[in-house]
């Protein structure tokens, strides 16, 4: 299944313990598992062993992914919003243009 939500797209969360009104950025997109990595929320604990990057290794603090239900769109206000796609034709060529719901600018 396609997902409507893409890499560096404004999202809220309505649902979980990180809901909140502010927007995050979203950072990938699983589709597969229909999961969204979204800055700074769903953040856990995660014993790490020493490596290149981490020479000392220890509890590093990460996101984790959730379930794309529990985000919407942004819209240009910060109000969560549904997704509509139109099509725009431009010198002589058609290509789809997402566009919020709520107050029908482009995303």
């Amino acid at each position: 299944m396609k997902l409507k939500i893409k890499k560096g797209d404004n999202v809220i969360v309505i649902a979980g313990n990180d809901k909140s009104s502010t927007p995050h950025r979203v950072l990938a997109v699983n589709e597969e598992k229909m999961r969204v990595l979204v800055e700074g929320v769903n953040i856990r604990k995660k014993h790490m062993r020493p490596n290149q990057q981490n020479t000392q290794g220890g509890i590093v603090s990460m996101e984790m992914p959730i379930h794309y239900s529990n985000v919407m769109l942004a819209d240009s206000n910060n109000k969560p919003t549904k997704l509509g796609v139109r099509i725009v034709e431009e010198n002589g060529k058609k290509h789809k243009v997402r566009f919020a719901k709520t107050d029908k600018k482009d995303i």
